[in-house]
């Protein structure tokens, strides 16, 4: 039974059998902050750590099959979406949640591109992702990923403008020029989240592992600015918790 005290956080998310990404990735991260972790799977990958040959995609049926027992029974505060089929579905999946509860929270981590190198989505429709992002608590995306939902070359200019319509959490992982330093922007309010110490080891499903911590840290009540500090924390810990391409999850 779960600890009576802990708030119930969703993960919507792919299946990565290699548990570095994916629900499995984030029910860990939440279980280990000190959320209870509930999981509904969007798709199953066919992959490891570093190796990425296809994907099969859920019915959006199933997907729903999935979320209705469990929206039924847990309330729900908070949610992460990664990996979606296409951004028409993202929509449509916003609009259910906050059906079944108006004043849900969702985190969108715009998964885009497979960290082996599999494109998931070339090309978003502007007016479509103006739409979500004012529906939606929190976006974190990657420079990459930033470049596209924004169609602008400059990703600060970028992700000002997806700051217009929720939260951004910028991601450093791309930041050339000072590595490993984020960008928040809490209601159009930019600040800087400087690492503590930089480290060259790199991990499979970072950016699942950072959304995940950051609705599981907001889940439990923390201030919106703090809940990034912590999620930015205790992904360095994942970061450095060992030399592999899979990282292990340790409390902070």
């Amino acid at each position: 039974m779960p600890n009576k005290n802990r708030p119930y956080v969703l993960s919507i998310a792919g299946y990565d059998a290699s548990a570095g990404a994916g629900v499995l990735a984030d029910v860990k991260t939440m279980e280990n902050i000190g959320v209870y972790g509930l999981a509904v799977t969007t798709c199953i990958t066919y992959q490891n750590d570093d190796k990425f040959d296809g994907v099969h995609w859920l019915s959006e049926k199933k997907i729903k099959n999935q979320l209705y027992p469990i929206l039924e029974k847990y309330k729900i505060e908070f949610v992460k979406i990664g990996l979606i089929e296409n951004i028409e579905f993202l929509s449509e999946l916003i609009q259910f949640l906050l059906t079944y509860n108006p004043s849900i929270k969702i985190i969108w981590d715009p998964i885009l591109r497979a960290s082996a190198g599999f494109d998931f989505h070339k090309k978003m429709p502007k007016k479509l992702v103006q739409s979500i992002l004012k529906q939606i608590f929190f976006i974190t995306p990657n420079w990459n990923e930033v470049k596209l939902l924004s169609q602008e070359k400059d990703v600060v200019v970028g992700a000002e403008k997806l700051a217009q319509k929720c939260n951004v959490y910028l991601k450093g992982g791309h930041n050339i020029e000072t590595p490993a330093t984020d960008m928040i922007w809490i209601q159009q309010k930019l600040d800087i989240l400087h690492p503590t110490a930089i480290t060259e080891l790199s991990k499979h499903g970072t950016g699942c592992v950072l959304s995940s911590a950051l609705a599981a840290y907001l889940a439990l009540g923390n201030p919106i600015h703090k809940a990034c500090e912590l999620a930015k924390t205790y992904t360095y810990q994942f970061l450095i918790s060992n030399k592999s391409n899979l990282g292990y999850h340790s409390i902070v």
